[in-house]
């Protein structure tokens, strides 16, 4: 039976569609968060159980258990969860440790804790201390542990050994770094519960909070020993915290542990169910949602929490507190650089040198409070501030060259227009020094005004050196051309006065103006020994009168008015005689013997 060819592709497309879309069906079972490496030195995100915890929608909290391996971590928390060794968490009965890295039971318990419907997550983690692994590898389990639980049960059988007290190093040194702030303020993220879990069936006459100030109680190290002088600074740390744990014991369940997953309550000992209980109640008493900056996380903000702890802690060859402060400082240098840049750009380049340095303290001492407000982490925050500091003045560089950019452009521009405005004034169709000096000023004081910046300075000087010369070049040519153009003007008039209109007083001012300018320079030998004389002077101040004032500007309007003028010359010549005696002025009388004469035969 043969079949299209479309239905064979519809059905690949569908089963693509059904292995891609495949998710988790029964959360009832455990599943891995975190992976250890090929090498098993660094830890790695396990993508099934991260689905597990990423569909919850109610804030988070988180039970960890840490402890030796082959400490009973895995039966003692099915024991929590009341489930058998054959639903819960894998229990291991060989030599080597059953769990690895760090698993989550996927069904939540559903707790409402001050009135708030949370999901509370056991995590059961890799024991330490097992065969073919670092220490390194150790710390950054119980450094992630630590970070992520709400509560921190310390599994420990029958006693504290010194070994187990310098493993909380990473606990006191994170407890001082994020927990250590003001209070009032909101905190990085609120630090784990520490239970302090000992198995044992008696304690010799000492409660387990005895035991525990015991092993907290400061050791001699009258030699001077390092590694005890460290283990003391770790046990004063802990004494200081001890309003942050809970110390407890556990009688052991049964003599013959290797048969406990097939026993029931009523096959244990009794103390151990009822101490069980006991257990149950004091974890829910004290367990809080995972708050980080005030905030509780769901089950997608978990996540992205776990991810940024695991980039911190993977990434020197040691997990410190350190890198975590760095991770988690990323996020608010990135927004208060932001901020800074922000300020900044609201100032408008180019600005003066000093105004640009005072809006760049403004805008750091802005970033700074916001940054000393949010930020994370006590000691190791000062590499951050430090860093921080840094940008901040790698970016204020930037706009150093942004601001030196723009007032060299500004002030070019300034000075590109005043130069223009100098080789307009060089060649004025009827010179005026008072034009000159007009425009000369204003164009001085347009730069003065308006050119700001690191780059005014420089631009200054060459203004002064580019207005000195125009301003010589300008005196000098001044009366030569004011000479040579009163020549072409009396000539000019002469010519008007005598042939165009014929007005004998016109000619004759004109030709005495010719005559002065002609015969004086003829005299004295050159035209310089006239600019020096009385009348020149006069002449000068009434033609810089005439020509250019603050009403009219005769260079200006030379065209319009030399047109009305033509025009009025050609209306006089055509319609000027039939004036006749009203008109008072003197004129040429062309008409020989009269009018009234008649012209003889």
């Amino acid at each position: 039976m043969n079949f299209p060819g479309w239905v064979f592709a519809i059905s690949i497309i569908l089963c693509l569609l059904a292995s891609g879309s495949s998710s988790i069906e029964n959360f009832r079972q455990a599943f891995p968060i975190v992976e250890p490496d090929p090498g098993h030195t660094k830890l790695r995100l396990a993508r099934e159980g991260l689905e597990a915890i990423e569909r919850l929608t109610t804030p988070i909290a988180a039970v960890a258990v840490i402890g030796p391996y082959r400490s009973g971590k895995s039966f003692l928390l099915n024991q929590l969860l009341s489930l058998s060794c054959y639903e819960g968490f894998g229990v291991g009965h060989m030599r080597d440790t059953k769990t690895k890295g760090i698993w989550v039971w996927g069904t939540p318990l559903e707790l409402v804790i001050d009135g708030v419907k949370t999901s509370v997550l056991y995590l059961d983690t890799e024991g330490f201390e097992s065969i073919g692994k670092s220490n390194v590898y150790d710390d950054r389990i119980f450094a992630l542990a630590n970070v992520m639980s709400s509560v921190l049960i310390y599994n420990l059988p029958e006693t504290i050994r010194e070994a187990d007290i310098s493993r909380l190093s990473f606990a006191v040194e994170l407890a001082e770094e994020f927990y250590g702030r003001v209070k009032g303020q909101d905190v990085a993220f609120e630090p784990a519960k520490l239970l302090w879990l000992i198995q044992r069936d008696f304690l010799q006459g000492k409660s387990v909070q005895q035991m525990v100030d015991e092993a907290l109680r400061r050791v001699p190290n009258y030699d001077g020993n390092r590694n005890i002088d460290q283990v003391n600074q770790i046990r004063e740390s802990l004494a200081i915290m001890g309003d942050n744990s809970t110390a407890f014991s556990l009688p052991q369940p049964h003599l013959q542990r290797t048969k406990l997953c097939d026993m029931t309550d009523a096959d244990l000992d009794p103390s151990y169910v009822k101490k069980r209980e006991q257990l149950k109640e004091l974890v829910v008493s004290v367990i809080r949602p995972k708050i980080v900056q005030g905030k509780p996380l769901n089950g997608k903000e978990f996540v992205s929490f776990l991810e940024q702890i695991l980039e911190a802690l993977n990434k020197g060859e040691i997990p410190s507190t350190g890198s975590l402060v760095e991770v988690f400082n990323k996020g608010i240098l990135e927004q208060c650089l932001k901020l800074y840049n922000h300020r900044m750009g609201e100032v408008g380049l180019p600005q003066s040198e000093q105004s640009l340095q005072q809006a760049h303290h403004a805008a750091r001492e802005e970033a700074m409070k916001v940054f000393d407000k949010q930020h994370f982490g006590h000691h190791h925050a000062k590499k951050s501030v430090a860093k921080l500091d840094n940008e901040i003045e790698e970016a204020y560089q930037n706009f150093i060259l942004a601001n030196k950019y723009q007032s060299s452009k500004l002030c070019e521009a300034m000075y590109t227009k005043c130069e223009d405005k100098m080789d307009q004034l060089q060649v004025l169709r009827l010179p005026s020094m008072a034009k000159f000096n007009a425009g000369f000023l204003q164009c001085n004081q347009s730069f003065e005004a308006e050119c700001i910046g690191p780059s005014k300075m420089s631009y200054e000087q060459r203004m002064m050196k580019m207005l000195g010369k125009s301003r010589s070049l300008f005196i000098k040519e001044y009366n030569h051309r004011l000479f040579n153009w009163l020549v072409a003007f009396s000539l000019l008039m002469v010519v008007v006065g005598r042939f165009v209109i014929k007005f004998i007083l016109l000619e004759i001012g004109a030709w005495i103006l010719f005559i002065f300018l002609e015969t004086y320079t003829r005299m004295f030998w050159s035209a310089e020994a006239l600019y020096y004389n009385p009348v020149w002077h006069f002449i000068v101040s009434t033609w810089e009168t005439l020509v250019y004032s603050p009403i009219i500007d005769l260079d200006r309007w030379a065209i319009p008015i030399g047109v009305v003028l033509i025009i009025l010359v050609f209306y006089w010549r055509c319609y000027g005689r039939k004036l006749g005696a009203r008109w008072l002025l003197p004129l040429y009388n062309n008409q020989k013997g009269g009018s009234n004469h008649r012209r003889s035969e």
